[in-house]
């Protein structure tokens, strides 16, 4: 059975405190002694007030050890609970962080980044806000309880009349937090919405500069106007907060207007009695206000559990057998990879799109070739790479090596065979090294890929990645080199490459790299240069199309 958002984030938030049970209980009893201390202050100054004579030593010392309990709980509990919610705070970011990592490659890009990105920021930022005031919140509620059991021992009517009063205005916080709750909620939802749109501010920036239309209506239609979403569905949820809020004060002064027409009709009241309720019940304002005032950070917190909830849940299966430390041993050879009647179909796009089906497809490739995978955009070449590296699971069929079955136990080994340069790449600015050695062919291999004038390596870090689309993939192949791992996969490399390059790429780095035993797989366009592969294979709408056997 699903769970709910609400529980979801509660669940979420008892697993985060559960390593922290001892100093959490330890720290709220501190804050509860601090809070009783206080009350118990505000007890010894109304009989100091009211004695007859002047205080005696015991009383006296009763105070200074109440300041001492007061200024001692108050203090420890503040640090014990901000040191839970730091430590809770990064142990969510590890937890967000080895979820992400550890997720099934084909769940994790259909979550999309512009999803992904505000609850790693915005979420965590927002139960950061909300451990910071957990400790004062502690205090404030301690104090208020202390407050409140002092008030019964004084006046039982009094104190019925006071309870009436926060019960009237705890209902009208709690209508009023449940309708903020909903605003923060939809709040949120725009906030993926912009994130978005700040997306297409940064990675569009040259395309909005060229087309005066969609610079015009992403500014006013789409990143102003989802602004605008998200100022007023938080104005209207603050300014119920604040209503509230006010109305819950005025309930105090009537409450004590009460208590002064109690004793006007009365006059036989113990003015003691009736000085010491309206003392503590001034003091008691304070940390009560600062619970309400606080709702509207507690409410945003909860909607952001509930979002991590959700982000937790997408990914609450990790891909089996996914290895987490690294037990040294350097890549195997390779006799030959095979496909054996491998089959991967996306989900659906929507209720009436077809989706996107790859295969059967058989292949196999053997050490030391180069073969080419070629055909129209959309047929299916760069799922073909991703279910032959093992990053997508084949739905049916095998992928073997050297001709034995990859199973998910041998996978991850498996992948470290490759190394790759996706036509969506992303350049690390650091090269994997062996210990503390820069490799010693990386300055080399700068000076070959004509890029030395422009970047060089400072303790295996490149000292720029601030280049050109095409230079930038000359990093990758950098790396792709110093990794010395057996295959290498190219997807739409020379692309980005000026023509004189990307016939070095085809006629000498390729050959180059054959002569030292890799085996070579490239999605290319370049039909001037098919005669590098040692096999070629084209794909149509998912199938195989042709395969041929140049040598």
């Amino acid at each position: 059975m699903p769970t709910s958002p609400r529980s979801s984030s509660l669940s979420a938030l008892l697993h985060l405190l559960r390593p922290f049970w001892p100093l959490l209980t330890a720290a709220t009893l501190l804050g509860v002694l601090g809070g009783l201390s206080v009350t118990g202050l505000l007890a010894a100054i109304n009989r100091i007030l009211h004695a007859g004579d002047s205080p005696g030593a015991g009383l006296l010392l009763a105070f200074a050890g109440l300041c001492a309990l007061a200024l001692a709980g108050s203090v420890l509990s503040d640090i014990g609970t901000n040191r839970i919610g730091q430590r809770v705070i990064a142990r969510l970011r590890k937890d967000l962080g080895d979820r992400i990592l550890t997720a099934p490659i084909d769940q994790l890009e259909r979550y999309r980044s512009h999803r992904l990105i505000p609850v790693l920021t915005h979420d965590v930022d927002t139960i950061s806000d909300f451990a910071f005031v957990f400790a004062p919140l502690a205090v404030s509620l301690s104090v208020t309880l202390g407050s409140l059991v002092y008030l019964a021992l004084l006046s039982w009517p009094m104190f019925l009349a006071t309870a009436a009063a926060i019960l009237i205005g705890s209902a009208v916080q709690y209508v009023a937090r449940g309708r903020g709750i909903d605003g923060f909620q939809e709040a949120r939802a725009h906030e993926d919405e912009l994130q978005k749109h700040y997306r297409s501010l940064a990675e569009g920036a040259k395309e909005l500069r060229i087309n005066r239309p969609r610079r015009l209506r992403l500014q006013s239609e789409a990143l102003r106007g989802t602004i605008d979403r998200i100022c007023e569905v938080q104005i209207r949820s603050i300014t119920l907060f604040v209503v509230a809020k006010g109305f819950g004060s005025t309930l105090f002064f009537i409450v004590i207007g009460v208590a002064l027409g109690v004793e006007a009709l009365w006059p036989s009241t113990d003015r003691g009695t009736l000085s010491g309720f309206i003392l503590v019940l001034l003091y008691m304002k304070g940390p009560l206000e600062h619970l309400i005032g606080t709702l509207p950070i507690v409410s945003r917190a909860q909607v952001a559990f509930r979002r991590i909830a959700e982000l937790s849940a997408a990914f609450a299966s990790p891909e089996p057998h996914l290895l987490m430390k690294d037990d040294g041993r350097p890549p195997e050879t390779i006799d030959s990879l095979e496909l054996r009647d491998a089959r991967y179909a996306y989900p659906p796009a929507g209720p009436d799109v077809e989706p996107f089906v790859l295969g059967p497809v058989s292949l196999r490739v053997g050490r030391g070739e180069i073969l080419f995978i070629v055909g129209e955009n959309g047929c299916g070449k760069t799922t073909l790479i991703k279910m032959l590296l093992g990053l997508y699971a084949p739905q049916d069929g095998d992928i073997l090596l050297n001709g034995t079955p990859v199973t998910p136990e041998t996978r991850d080994d498996y992948r470290q065979l490759f190394t790759t340069i996706f036509a969506d790449y992303f350049l690390f600015d650091d090269l994997i090294q062996t210990g503390d050695r820069v490799p010693e062919e990386a300055q080399a291999y700068l000076e070959r890929l004509e890029i030395a004038h422009k970047v060089s390596l400072v303790d295996g870090v490149f000292s720029t990645t601030d280049l050109s689309t095409g230079q930038r993939k000359r990093l990758a192949l950098l790396q792709a080199w110093t990794e010395g791992r057996p295959v290498l996969v190219f997807d739409e490399w020379a692309a980005d490459q000026d023509p004189a390059f990307r016939r070095i790429f085809y006629t000498e780095l390729l050959p180059s790299l054959k002569a030292m035993g890799k085996t070579i797989i490239v999605i290319s366009h370049d039909d001037r240069y098919f005669d590098v592969a040692d096999h070629l294979l084209r794909l149509t709408a998912g199938m195989v199309a042709q395969e041929e056997f140049t040598r």
